[in-house]
């Protein structure tokens, strides 16, 4: 049920005072809708206060500002207002202190909500036990000479590593073969060419071709002793 037409004037004058700054009947009414009231009737109710001569208002073209009216306030002397600024000055400073403690319970908050529960210290105890046991047993069968990496497996492994080998060693050797005819009668610093478009070798992201044959090599000396 709305307000009657004089409590409506009670909201409004209330409003207005308690905000004491410069008011639009649309502020007001987007203000005062928790009291369900119209446009219509704030705006009605404005200017019978300000036809009363309860709040202030000027008219700036078809707009209409309405403000509290400034005798109804106690003003303070100067004395009051350096005692006021004194006060707000301290009541920063104990903003500060607050807000600086506010964030340090804040982060023992985080920290303690990073820790693990009880519950998930022993599953994560019972996990790593699991994994140590299976290093352990894998460690003994190695030390027992018992081979975990069956002949069969190897060589798959071994021969997909010659294989890519082999491709990298003739897409290298393509390339070589096109940068040199692209570049054969080039007058460009071949060097600024090459970071012009973007190209790095093997060398300039420190991979070495001949480090990976290596391996191969040792893999295969390796097989032959054993």
């Amino acid at each position: 049920m709305p307000p009657k037409p004089d409590n409506v004037e009670g909201i409004v004058i209330n409003f207005v005072n308690e905000q004491n700054r410069p008011l639009n009947s649309q502020n007001v009414a987007d203000s005062l809708q928790k009291f369900n009231l119209k446009k219509t009737a704030v705006q009605k109710a404005l200017d019978n206060l300000a036809d009363s001569g309860k709040i202030s208002f000027k008219e700036y073209g078809k707009q209409k500002i309405y403000l509290a009216r400034q005798d109804q306030f106690d003003i303070p002397n100067s004395e009051e207002l350096c005692s006021m600024k004194e006060e707000n000055a301290e009541l920063q400073k104990q903003l500060e202190e607050q807000k600086k403690l506010i964030g340090e319970v804040e982060g023992e908050i985080k920290g303690l909500q990073s820790n693990l529960t009880l519950q998930e210290i022993h599953t994560k105890k019972s996990q790593l036990d699991k994994e140590v046991t299976e290093m352990e047993d894998k460690l003994t069968k190695l030390r027992q000479g018992v081979t975990l990496v069956s002949p069969e497996e190897r060589q798959t492994v071994e021969k997909l590593f010659s294989d890519t080998m082999t491709q990298w060693k003739r897409r290298k050797r393509m390339f070589r073969d096109l940068w040199d005819t692209i570049t054969e009668n080039s007058t460009k610093d071949l060097k600024e060419f090459k970071e012009e478009l973007g190209i790095e070798y093997d060398e300039d992201v420190g991979v070495s071709i001949q480090s990976f044959s290596d391996l191969v090599d040792r893999g295969r000396k390796k097989a032959r002793r054993y």
